[in-house]
């Protein structure tokens, strides 16, 4: 009887944890639209750039000050070494994906970016030299189908915004990828992830915004209506961002690797069918069967790589690179906020 209170325990508190980690993405996602639809605030990098100070602040509160997560301690050289260039690449992804939702409707950004399982792996096998079962090829093969399914017959169709996001899915792809190798011996969280990360993006950033958008911005001040309660909305999107970060570190310890995958992939259709609620851009029967198929892909791929991570190697057999198999191997190295966003 006991054991099967704290089964339901530990049911409630997974359920509970997609919900929330659920809510603060699709929120998050919403927001920066609303943002640059609504509020007329076309300006993804200044978005992005609000987005990193509030993650910086966030993240320096809940480790020194409220001591939420103990700070891992990285050394000096390996700050420049190691953590900017995965900040540049981190950066580089976080600002292709609000690039991509200025100019195309969020259904259509969140079924590319489901494109990130495909250009992981061609990308392993091109330049790293990866070797990849017959299974994990075939599983990619709903997920490229769908995205040109989705891609061919999608009505508010944008070359720019399609571009930014594919290549947002490149940049998410050599984050992690790059992250094996440059953060190796370091066991990040998503908060001292962003700790750490998110300064140096912020530098990154902070002069291209200013030279590239600050005139634009200076003239929206001055001539858009109701400043206060825009800003409140913009600003809020930033704290959000931090608080999806949050929320990712705990639905990765509240849940399995594999439950992780499967509401990650439905994640992105709640995103898909809020966006269409809330904004109402048009999607054909097609596209929406594209978008379907894509989602099935990535769950499939997922559990094809779950498998295969079980099974044990055999000596002198390349083996394919494993998916997690615990939760602790599951956090994520760097903020995906547009898997959110």
């Amino acid at each position: 009887m006991e054991e099967s209170k704290v089964l339901d325990g530990k049911t409630v508190r997974a359920v509970l944890s997609i919900l929330q980690w659920w809510g603060f993405n699709v929120t998050v996602i919403i927001m920066n639209k609303w943002i640059f639809q609504n509020l007329d605030f076309k300006f993804p990098l200044t978005v992005s750039c609000i987005h990193f100070i509030c993650s910086s602040v966030g993240a320096y509160i809940a480790i020194k000050l409220l001591k939420i997560k103990p700070l891992i301690e990285v050394k000096s050289e390996d700050r420049w070494r190691r953590i900017f260039p995965m900040s540049f690449v981190f950066c580089i992804n976080i600002v292709l994906g609000n690039v991509s939702l200025r100019y195309i409707p969020v259904s259509f950004m969140q079924t590319i970016k489901s494109f990130t399982p495909a250009t992981t792996v061609i990308l392993q096998w091109l330049i790293w030299r990866k070797f990849f079962e017959w299974r994990i090829w075939a599983s990619l093969v709903p997920i490229v189908g769908g995205i040109l399914l989705t891609s061919i017959t999608e009505l508010s169709f944008n070359v720019f915004g399609f571009c930014a996001a594919l290549v947002g899915c490149l940049a998410t792809s050599t984050k992690t990828i790059l992250a094996e190798s440059l953060l190796h011996g370091y066991k990040f969280d998503s908060i001292n992830t962003v700790y750490y990360m998110a300064p140096f993006a912020t530098l990154i950033l902070a002069l291209p915004a200013i030279l590239l958008e600050g005139a634009g911005v200076v003239d929206w001040l001055y001539s858009h209506q109701s400043i206060c309660s825009s800003m409140m909305i913009i600003f809020s999107s930033g704290v959000l961002a931090f608080c999806l970060n949050f929320s990712i570190f705990y639905v990765i310890h509240s849940t399995t690797a594999v439950t992780f995958n499967v509401a990650g992939n439905l994640k992105v259709a709640v995103a898909v069918l809020v966006s269409w609620i809330i904004f109402r851009n048009p999607i054909s029967a097609l596209n929406a069967v594209g978008c379907a198929v894509t989602l099935s892909g990535c769950t499939f791929y997922g559990y094809v790589r779950h498998k295969l991570s079980q099974q044990p190697s055999i000596p002198g057999t390349p083996r394919t690179p494993r998916t997690p198999r615990s939760r602790m191997e599951l956090l994520p190295l760097v903020n995906d906020k547009q898997d959110k966003a």
